[in-house]
């Protein structure tokens, strides 16, 4: 699969769904693409956004939480897999963030580090891709 998203602009993102409320995701995350390419990436399914944020509606959004940190988890572990360089996204940045920094925009911050991890993570993904059509001769 070749990724046409290598370069979102996390922290905006970020910003808008912070002063959403979670809101914001419910359309980017299947209509952007993000759904499929977090599970190509991932190599397996995810459980879609709407659900994690309807289950996190009675934990006072604690699942949609601990569901988007866990995905940051899992890219780290691919970043750290295809050997780029960090800093990644991380299960305790993504949940820090989002918790201790909620007044210091700390959502727009968690979201920007998951998307600049999302995005090398495609862009060297995509550079593989090339390589493999297009090996160079000896």
């Amino acid at each position: 699969m070749r990724f046409k998203h290598t370069n979102r602009p996390g922290f905006l993102l970020g910003f808008i769904d912070f002063f959403t409320a979670g809101l914001f995701f419910l359309l980017y995350m299947p209509y952007g693409g993000l759904q499929d390419e977090l599970e190509e990436i991932l190599g397996h399914k995810v459980m879609p956004y709407w659900k994690a944020y309807l289950l996190g509606i009675p934990t006072l959004f604690l699942y949609t939480l601990v569901w988007m940190a866990r995905i940051a988890e899992e890219l780290k572990s691919k970043a750290i897999e295809l050997g780029l360089e960090g800093p990644y996204t991380s299960w305790w940045h993504m949940f820090g963030w989002n918790t201790f920094g909620i007044l210091l925009f700390g959502p727009a911050v968690a979201t920007y580090r998951f998307f600049k991890t999302l995005n090398q993570i495609e862009a060297e993904l995509n550079r593989r891709q090339i390589i493999s059509i297009f090996p160079e001769s000896s």
